[in-house]
């Protein structure tokens, strides 16, 4: 690192300090625009916000991990996400914008009646905000400590200290600014970060080891290219990547819609909920939603995957638990002066990024659906925002606290998945079927924690503990749902005068509105669902196709996503959603 790599990073860190001046004084307004922006992002930002969010310090690595590990087709771990993501933009995203509410845990209440729900509010408040929350933290703040490590080559306790200031300075313009400060921050963070890791692609690919992308190839095994993994229950004897049927079927049948995971909620939810509820109106809740999908699973991954395959040649001694570091021994090698300050403050951004929305949304939690529920009620707004700001330092030095404890990266990212396995269909019920009650939530969330232990006992590793959970937990969540009492009447009226979702499943309640329109043409938001899935892997798989030569593939592929594009825009209005897209 030479002065001018240290120049960039300062200026960086001084554009960033300096968005969250801007918006101070109309964060302070009221919680409302702290927190929610006021209800008037445009899609741009609201989708740059969700996708700066889910680019942190980690995901290169990870990715660098996966590819070294299994080649391309180990990032399925991930990409089958993307079914779920889609079926938010279609189903979901218009109905948590009309739902007016400020938090996902707020939603209890205009959902469900009586103690049962008051105390999911509280519980959810917590268990996310905090819980959940800090151990997101901790496992980017991980991350960002490994970065460091491999660039400057100092001793771990002394990077946390430049960890623990760069996040204090997140939560110093976290707690100024609000979400517009947050949002604005992000969309500047996510173009540099973005900017930094396709030059190192460029450059990593063209070194005279790795010879380009013929080179890569020539050099390379076969395997590593293929876009989906060989499944087969025998285990590879020639480097093959090969994943079992069973573990294959749980990431594409099972996580992504039973599984609870930050960013890829069921039904949304989390930060994403929270930028669906800060746009504008549904329009731009759902095409924020949808270019979060496409620029998350589809576009952003690409240079990582190929500094990833460079990694295997440039690195050929990295063990397993080294792999991913080849990323950062990348940027360390074979960058120049400047763009290396560039390259640190990129990961900085997407770091920052990462860290200032998960603070400002736990901190939500924390606030609306817990303190002020309650803890204080009918304060002034000033106080509430003086909470709000407190609340988010009180949430970073826990979470740095937690980063000490936390060893395996991966083995968060598990533990988060296997808690939530099972609460994904009442997520998604939740909307469109009337008899879902808070206990049904409640003894969702639970069965889990009960069910884990004695998977671990038996030695049953991930996924394949999905088989186990996920039915024990619907079982329980369904017989739950039946032995309690529904949800009151009058509760279930106001919802659904406000959402009217529609659906058969509301017809008991829907056939004493007469007045309310309800919603309809859900074949069409299927078929929008089924060729939004088609638009985004068409656009990864074509992209990918393109950058290896394989130019028929990729134009078969970029033409099955216009394709896509042209029936999606068709349906919406046929579903009478024109006024989505005027």
């Amino acid at each position: 690192m030479y002065l001018l790599d240290y120049l960039i990073i300062a200026a960086y860190f001084v554009f960033s300090i300096g968005i969250a001046l801007c918006y101070s004084k109309r964060a302070g307004k009221n919680t409302d625009e702290f927190f929610l922006s006021g209800r008037n992002l445009p899609w741009y930002l609201a989708g740059l916000s969700m996708v700066a969010t889910t680019f942190a310090a980690d995901t290169p690595l990870a990715v660098t991990e996966l590819v070294a590990k299994n080649g391309i087709a180990g990032n399925w771990i991930w990409w089958s996400y993307a079914f779920g993501g889609l079926l938010t933009v279609f189903f979901f995203a218009k109905l948590w914008r009309r739902a007016g509410i400020m938090t996902e845990a707020e939603f209890a209440e205009i959902r469900y009646s009586g103690e049962p729900a008051r105390f999911l509010r509280g519980f959810r408040a917590l268990y996310l905000g905090l819980f959940m929350n800090i151990i997101i933290m901790g496992w980017v703040n991980k991350a960002m400590v490994s970065i460091l490590v491999g660039m400057f080559n100092i001793p771990e306790s002394e990077v946390f200290f430049y960890v623990f200031g760069a996040m204090l300075l997140v939560a110093f313009y976290s707690a100024l600014s609000g979400l517009w400060g947050v949002v604005v921050t992000d969309a500047f963070q996510f173009l540099m970060a973005m900017t930094g890791t396709i030059i190192l692609a460029v450059i990593v690919v063209n070194t005279p080891q790795v010879g380009g992308i013929s080179g890569m190839q020539e050099k390379l095994p076969d395997f590593v290219f293929d876009f989906f993994p060989s499944i087969s229950d025998v285990p590879s004897v020639g480097g093959i990547f090969v994943m079992s049927a069973a573990a294959f079927l749980a990431y594409i049948g099972i996580n992504w819609w039973a599984s609870w995971y930050p960013g890829a909620e069921p039904g949304g939810g989390g930060y994403v909920a929270q930028r669906m509820m800060s746009a504008k109106n549904e329009k731009h809740s759902l095409f924020a939603t949808l270019f979060f999908q496409i620029a998350h699973y589809a576009i952003r991954p690409w240079p990582w995957i190929l500094v990833g395959l460079s990694t295997l040649i440039l690195y050929p001694e990295l063990t397993a638990d080294q792999k991913k570091m080849g990323y950062v021994y990348s940027m360390n090698d074979y960058l120049p002066i400047g763009l290396k300050g560039l390259l640190v403050a990129a990961f900085f951004a997407a770091y920052m990024s990462t860290i200032a929305t998960q603070l400002n949304w736990g901190s939500s939690y924390i606030l609306n659906d817990f303190y002020r529920r309650f803890i204080k009620r009918n304060k002034s707004e000033k106080h509430y925002v003086g909470i709000s700001r407190l609340t988010t330092i009180i949430l970073m030095i826990v979470s740095v606290f937690v980063t000490l404890f936390i060893e395996r990266i991966s083995g968060a990212w598990e533990f988060i998945m296997e808690a939530g396995a099972g609460v994904g269909l009442v997520l998604i019920l939740r909307w469109f079927w009337w008899r879902i009650n808070a206990w049904s939530e409640i003894s969702a969330m639970v069965v889990p924690f009960i069910v884990i232990p004695f998977l671990r006992m038996m030695n049953i590793e991930f996924p394949i503990t999905l088989y186990y959970i996920v039915p024990a937990t619907t079982i329980v969540w369904l017989v739950v749902t039946y032995l309690t009492k529904p949800t009151e009447e009058k509760t279930l009226i106001e919802f659904y005068r406000k959402i009217h979702p529609g659906g058969i499943l509301w017809k008991k309640i829907s056939t004493k509105l007469p007045d309310v329109e309800s919603d309809k043409g859900f074949l069409r938001m299927f078929l929008n669902w089924i060729f939004g899935v088609v638009l985004v892997y068409s656009i990864l798989f074509g992209t990918g196709s393109l950058i290896f030569g394989d130019i028929t593939s990729g134009l078969i592929s970029i033409f099955a996503a216009i394709i896509s594009i042209i029936i999606i825009y068709k349906n919406l209005q046929h579903i009478g959603w024109t006024k989505l897209i005027k």
